[in-house]
């Protein structure tokens, strides 16, 4: 296809096109999968992947079961799929979660465990993800909307590896209208997911009021806030490296004297570290400060400390602190 100067939706292969080329460079390994929800965001991955590296793509759908509309978001991309000649490995899940989980948080982890089965009953080396530039600032505002940190607004990855799956974001540059516009052109058709309309989702509230508003007034904000999320990524990545460090000098499980010899901000980086990699915690603001305090009085060894942190205690044990989860 020729695309015109005067034609916008034709000038949209250009993004495509060059965020596709970006991924090539990296020479990823084949053969690929692509996670297909039927949307438009994945819909114009799996179609730029399939005519860059024919033969060697496949289509993982993941039936969460969590609306009516699921059945048809399967159907269309079997009909896709059948279309394109392409393999398509599907599998249900049920994502429903429990009272006191987060909705979000368990389809997100039944949807990774289920992309991970399914991408190696392919044989694909790497998962890619339709997630876009819109996605992107949307992330970075939910992080900021909840008073995050730097790792919150790093936002998404470009790359990653999740369950020993190497996963990957082609498409993080390309704003949503243009993937639309990209398949209008070629005449492909997709399926709107019915959520995506409701306002009662936070995401949602920021998608169809605050980003027209920054189109407006900063035509160039999805380019802007990607370098901040770069930037933030780097400075985590520097306090990743000096926590290791710092909690390796500390020991397993880290002395409550070497964490006192640090700074105060170091000594919540080592806590944030510690509790992540050894537990799986993430402390809220008020707790990690009440721990921090409750470091900072522990001069004696009569000194004792019992902490509710994440789902589960820190307390002092000898010269060292612990976390633990009730039974």
């Amino acid at each position: 296809m020729t695309a015109s100067a005067s034609d916008p939706s034709q000038n949209a292969a250009g993004p495509v096109n060059e965020a596709m080329a970006r991924f090539a460079a990296t020479q990823p390994a084949l053969p690929l999968a692509v996670a297909l929800s039927g949307g438009a965001d994945s819909t114009a991955l799996l179609l730029a992947c399939s005519e860059r590296w024919p033969g060697q793509v496949h289509a993982l759908h993941v039936h969460h079961g969590l609306q009516k509309a699921a059945d048809d978001f399967e159907q269309h991309c079997i009909a896709l799929c059948a279309r394109l000649a392409l393999p398509l490995h599907v599998q249900r899940v049920d994502a429903r979660h429990a009272g006191g989980q987060s909705p979000e948080a368990v389809a997100r982890d039944h949807r990774y465990e289920a992309l991970g089965a399914l991408a190696g009953q392919a044989g694909a080396q790497t998962v890619l993800i339709g997630q876009h530039a819109d996605d992107q600032v949307e992330t970075i505002l939910l992080a900021l909307s909840r008073g995050a940190g730097l790792r919150g607004l790093a936002a998404m990855p470009g790359a990653w590896t999740r369950g020993g799956v190497a996963y990957a974001r082609p498409l993080l540059d390309v704003p949503g209208a243009a993937l639309r516009a990209w398949l209008r052109w070629r005449g492909e058709a997709w399926i709107e997911d019915p959520s995506n309309a409701s306002e009662q989702f936070t995401r949602n509230r920021i998608r169809a009021r605050l980003l027209p508003v920054l189109e407006a007034a900063f035509p160039q904000f999805r380019s802007t806030f990607s370098r901040s999320a770069a930037h933030a990524a780097q400075a985590q990545q520097v306090l990743d490296e000096v926590a290791t460090q710092d909690l390796a000098a500390a020991g397993l499980p880290p002395r409550i004297s070497a964490i006192q010899a640090l700074s105060r901000p170091r000594q919540a980086n080592l806590l944030r570290h510690w509790l992540w990699v050894s537990h799986a915690v993430t402390p809220s603001s008020a707790q990690l400060t009440e721990l921090l305090d409750q470091i900072a009085a522990c001069k004696t060894r009569g000194h004792r400390m019992y902490l509710k942190v994440g789902g589960g205690f820190v307390q002092r044990e000898g010269a060292a602190i612990t976390w633990y989860l009730p039974s």
